[in-house]
C-alpha cells in the first residue's frame, strides 16, 4: 500500500531529522561499501577456519603434532580475521563506544513524533 502524500513528507522530514541529528546512524542505515568489505572478510575468514580444520584433521590422523597445531593456528586468525571484519573504526581502535548525552534537540524531535503517533494511535480508535 503506497503512502500518501502526507505520509511522505512526514518521512522525508524525518529521514532529513535523522541525517541532522546522527549522521552516523544515517549513514549506517543508509548503507555503504563498508558492508561488502565486512562479508569479504567473513568470507576469507570462513574459508581459513575449514581450512585450518582440515589441517587440525590432517595432522592429527598422521600424526604430525606440529601439522595439527599450525591448523589450529590457521582457524584461530581466520576466526579474528573474520570477526575484526564486523567491528566499527572506533572499536578496531580500542577507543571503545563514544558516550553522548542526549541533545534537546533530539528529544524535542521524539516528543514531535511520540504526540503524532498518539493522536494517529487515538483517531484509529
Amino acid at each position: 500500500m503506497p503512502l500518501s502524500d502526507h505520509e511522505q513528507r512526514l518521512l522525508e522530514q524525518m529521514e532529513r531529522q535523522l541525517y541532522a541529528d546522527d549522521p552516523k546512524l544515517a549513514s549506517t542505515l543508509r548503507g555503504s561499501g563498508r558492508s561488502l568489505r565486512s562479508r569479504h572478510r567473513l568470507l576469507l575468514g570462513a574459508l581459513a577456519i575449514v581450512g585450518g580444520m582440515a589441517l587440525l584433521v590432517s595432522g592429527a590422523a598422521a600424526q604430525l603434532w606440529p601439522l595439527g597445531v599450525a591448523g589450529f593456528l590457521v582457524m584461530l586468525g581466520g576466526g579474528w580475521w573474520a570477526s575484526t571484519g564486523w567491528q566499527s573504526g572506533s572499536a578496531a581502535s580500542g577507543a571503545g563506544p563514544k558516550q553522548t548525552p542526549p541533545s534537546p534537540q533530539r528529544s524535542g524531535f521524539m516528543s514531535r513524533i511520540e504526540e503524532r503517533w498518539d493522536r494517529r494511535r487515538d483517531g484509529e480508535q
